[in-house]
């Protein structure tokens, strides 16, 4: 249910199901193409406790949701009736987006559904190079041969995978652009391939014209042009072919024509420019890999925040199909520590308590990758901390540079990442470079942003005039609702009954108003008025949720007497609701008094059940 909210707030916030053009979705972050940006709202996106961050990039409007997001995508997904992610009238607006944004919305669009497998295969390769090497597994044995099938399936098959997204991107039947990926794949190419390979072979002839055999196993580029083309063929084919024939005319002519150009044409010169670009960026990195390890280690994160890291996932794949592995995806491990380096930093140090526990969860998701947590929740915001982690990048890339470390595998920049450096041989001195260099950016950047890296409070500058209290061992928070005091075990909602929005108790009320119940801050108002969350001066966070599913009803019977960022003290009116109205549209008024941060204290007693006044006692925190 809280996804099927925030997908109705994010699509509000977009400007609407008929603004989205197409929407795919990566680690964190749903991308949206918009046909009209001016509708929608990046601010109320933003405060939206659900939205980590937005970003324009890349012709994209992308919103950071975190390691939730593909349970937001379907939702999204589901309440935009979009099915597959793309709008069933997507033809276009007429609007012209720049090269670069459209390339950043092609290579976002065909590899962004095979990132976790992808992510997934490279890990098991890793674990399968180290077990190799620590002698943990025989490469001659059932089990090394079984394991390796399932890591490698997906990179050898590759023009098969890329041929199906390439086709939805490009707005083609993807299972005619997935046949065209298998014919380059197919055992008896690839037997002509070896074949040619051998002295004296004969060569073969497609119609009179000369053939070129080439292994388009684990390639990106050649298929990516050959559905680019069919996609093309198919629309001029599906106006000229009466329906009745058109099912399957149309496939006939697309594989009949597209898959003998790519053996003749497409395929050699997207070898060509394969191996062109593999050789280019191999002349760059050698020219002074020290330099352009500094270089990756510090700008990546920076291309992250704007999602434009994504230009960059076909040339490492690119770098692995054409030379067998890439000494870019090493470069970007300290970039990434460094991070988590710095956003450790942030914790150790601060004594403000909701920013620890984020720091906290963020250290967990930026080892494993997903490093938008950390980077717009912690180290981002106190400025500080996201340079020292750049830095950090910097001289750990610059380290491993030096060692020319690559990876023989593809996979999100992760702790993973050290199992798929290690080669063949066995550990030797590229492995233990990648170990220090991304070892050095972490203690630097955690070393630096503990220092340095969050201003003292008495420096930083006052943001409100909220009163200097002690911070007392027990807190006592009244009754902001006159009723039956009942436990919240008996709630008729499973989120609230479970506890996980945190402890308390629920009340039915007797009258429809909700007064403070304690001295402190309105820090959340939600649009549809029927739930606020309150900060007491001693950092209790308060939650109060005025029945159950009301926000279905968007407002209507609610009426607000504060708005987020106002001061209350004990007793001040909140909000008022209509109770009659409530239950004839068929809604319980109960309402959860919910301690968000229960988990700051050693406990949070009720004082009974029964009728309870307005600002009578109702819980005890014990901190």
């Amino acid at each position: 249910m809280k996804y099927d909210t925030l997908a109705s707030e994010i699509l509000a916030g977009v400007g609407g199901r008929d603004n989205v053009k197409s929407l795919v979705h990566c680690a964190t972050r749903l991308r949206f193409k918009l046909r009209d940006r001016q509708r929608a709202d990046a601010a109320a996106l933003k405060e939206n406790p659900g939205v980590i961050m937005v970003v324009e990039s890349g012709g994209q409007f992308q919103v950071v949701v975190g390691n939730h997001v593909a349970e937001v995508y379907n939702a999204v997904n589901q309440a935009a009736g979009l099915g597959d992610g793309t709008a069933a009238d997507d033809a276009g607006d007429g609007k012209k987006e720049n090269l670069f944004s459209r390339f950043i919305d092609v290579v976002s669009g065909i590899f962004t559904p095979l990132l976790g497998v992808m992510a997934a295969s490279g890990i098991l390769k890793g674990f399968l190079a180290l077990s190799l090497a620590c002698n943990w597994l025989s490469g001659d044995g059932g089990t090394y041969k079984m394991l390796f099938a399932a890591s490698d399936s997906l990179f050898y098959f590759l023009p098969i995978m890329l041929g199906y997204t390439a086709g939805k991107k490009f707005g083609g039947n993807p299972f005619v652009t997935m046949a065209i990926g298998g014919a380059l794949t197919h055992p008896l190419m690839m037997a002509a391939f070896e074949a040619a390979q051998q002295p004296g072979a004969v060569r073969e002839y497609f119609l009179g014209i000369p053939m070129t055999f080439i292994n388009y196993s684990s390639s990106v580029i050649p298929i990516i042009f050959a559905a680019w083309v069919s996609c093309r063929l198919e629309p001029l084919f599906n106006r000229v072919i009466h329906s009745a024939l058109r099912n399957f005319i149309t496939p006939l002519l697309c594989l009949a024509i597209t898959v003998p150009l790519t053996f003749l044409l497409i395929g050699p010169a997207a070898t060509w420019l394969s191996h062109l670009l593999a050789n280019g960026y191999q002349s760059i990195y050698a020219f002074n890999p020290i330099v352009a390890g500094a270089f990756m280690g510090a700008m990546w994160q920076v291309c992250v925040i704007f999602g434009l890291h994504w230009g960059l996932v076909p040339l490492m794949i690119n770098n692995l199909s054409v030379l067998g592995r890439d000494t870019m995806v090493p470069l970007l491990l300290p970039a990434v520590m460094g991070q988590v380096g710095a956003t450790l930093g942030v914790m150790l140090r601060t004594r403000d308590a909701k920013l620890r526990a984020l720091a906290g969860s963020a250290i967990g998701a930026g080892v494993f990758g997903i490093t938008e947590p950390a980077v717009y929740g912690v180290t981002l915001p106190n400025k500080r901390p996201f340079i020292f982690g750049c830095i950090g990048g910097a001289l750990g890339g610059a380290v491993i540079g030096y060692f020319h470390t690559a990876t023989y595998s593809f996979g999100l920049v992760s702790v993973f990442t050290f199992a798929q450096i290690i080669p063949a041989g066995g550990f030797d001195a590229t492995v233990w470079g990648a170990i220090g260099g991304t070892l050095l950016s972490f203690c630097f950047a955690a070393v630096a942003s503990y220092l340095f890296g969050v201003v003292p409070a008495e420096e930083a500058a006052p943001q409100d005039p909220k009163p200097v209290t002690p911070l007392n061992r027990k807190e006592i928070v009244v009754s902001p609702i006159a009723g039956e005091v009942m436990p919240l075990a008996q709630v008729n909602d499973a989120t609230f009954a479970s506890g996980l929005l945190g402890k308390g108790v629920a009340i039915v009320p007797l009258q429809g108003r909700v007064v403070s119940p304690v001295a402190g801050r309105v820090v959340s108002l939600f649009k549809t008025k029927h739930a606020i969350g309150i900060e007491s001066e001693n950092g209790a966070e308060i939650l109060i949720h005025v029945g159950i599913d009301t926000v279905k009803l968007d407002g209507l019977h609610f009426t607000a007497h504060v708005q987020e960022g106002d001061w209350v003290k004990p007793g001040d009116l909140l909000i008022e609701f209509d109770q009659a109205a409530i239950h004839a549209a068929g809604f319980d008024t109960t309402t959860p008094i919910i301690v968000s941060n229960s988990d700051d204290y050693i406990d949070v007693l009720a004082g009974g059940q029964g009728r309870v006044q307005e600002q009578a006692p109702l819980l005890t925190l014990l901190r």
